[in-house]
Order: C-alpha cells, then sequence, then structure tokens
C-alpha cells in the first residue's frame, strides 16, 4: 500500500460542490491500494503514517507525529498513486489493486484509523473528488509497504 501525506494546515475534499472531508493542522493522506495488498499491508501502513515523525518539536526538529500532536487525518483513496509510468506518455494502472479490492482496503484503513486516532475524515473511493489544502512547509512524504509477494521476492 502506498500514502502520500502531506503536513497541513487545512485541508478539504469535495464530492458535487459539497465538502465531505475537512480537518485544521494535521496530514491530508492520498492512499494507493496495490495488487496483491491485504489488510495486513494496510494495518503496517497505518501504523507507520500514525507514528512517522513529520511534526516540528519545540527545538524546531521532525520529532512528533500526528498522533502526539492530535492533528487531523484526511484519507482520500487516489489509486494513481500505483502508476506505472516507465514506458510511454502514458500512465499504466495495472499495477493498482482491482476497485473492489482498493475499496475493500480502503475500507478497512479508515475503520482501522477511526479506532486508532481521534480525528479523523475521508474522501469517497470512485468519486470525483476536488482536494484542497494548504501544505505546511512544505512537508511531504511518500510511504509504502510492498505486498508480502512483492516483498518476499525482492
Amino acid at each position: 500500500m502506498i500514502a502520500l501525506l502531506q503536513r497541513v494546515t487545512r485541508a478539504d475534499v469535495a464530492v458535487g460542490g459539497a465538502t465531505i472531508g475537512a480537518i485544521g493542522p494535521g496530514l491530508m493522506v492520498l492512499v494507493c491500494a496495490e495488487r496483491g495488498d491485504t489488510e495486513r499491508e494496510a494495518g503496517l501502513l497505518l501504523n507507520k503514517l500514525l507514528g512517522y515523525r513529520v511534526f516540528t518539536d519545540d527545538a524546531g526538529k521532525m520529532n512528533r507525529s500526528v498522533t502526539d500532536v492530535a492533528g487531523g487525518l484526511l484519507l482520500v483513496p487516489q489509486f494513481t498513486l500505483a502508476a506505472d509510468t516507465n514506458s510511454g506518455t502514458r500512465p499504466s494502472f495495472s499495477p493498482a489493486a482491482s476497485p473492489a479490492d482498493g475499496e475493500r482496503l480502503f475500507s478497512h484503513f479508515v475503520r482501522q484509523a477511526r479506532a486508532k486516532h481521534g480525528i479523523v475524515e475521508t474522501g469517497q473511493f470512485g468519486a470525483d473528488m476536488q482536494v484542497t489544502l494548504t501544505n505546511d512547509g512544505p512537508v511531504t512524504f511518500w510511504l509504502q509497504v510492498p505486498p508480502a509477494a512483492v516483498a518476499v521476492a525482492s
């Protein structure tokens, strides 16, 4: 699974002109399931995300996690993160999980996030969404937990 996280001062997601999720300071996270991902990878990625130290401490060092600062999480499904861009000028999405698996794993990721973290808002799987954010820093990180089959083969 892949997460592209951005430290934000605020972020929101809208569908059809209506805001369906919004946070203040925290992390806006684009989430993507890859072919072969399971709940295991989703759990590992979520734990890494919740503990990832991207917020500054009193000394100005990135030593605090979203959990430490009680920041918001805006989780937005985005299958295009799995795009294969190695050839040609049109991306291939064959590395992405099927829509059914992607939705199932995103829903699992959200349920687990809500069980472990106080402020969790989401986008809508399969919808045409408009995401607005103010990146704080800017600070952006790519996190990935490869599918077990890929990790074993590496």
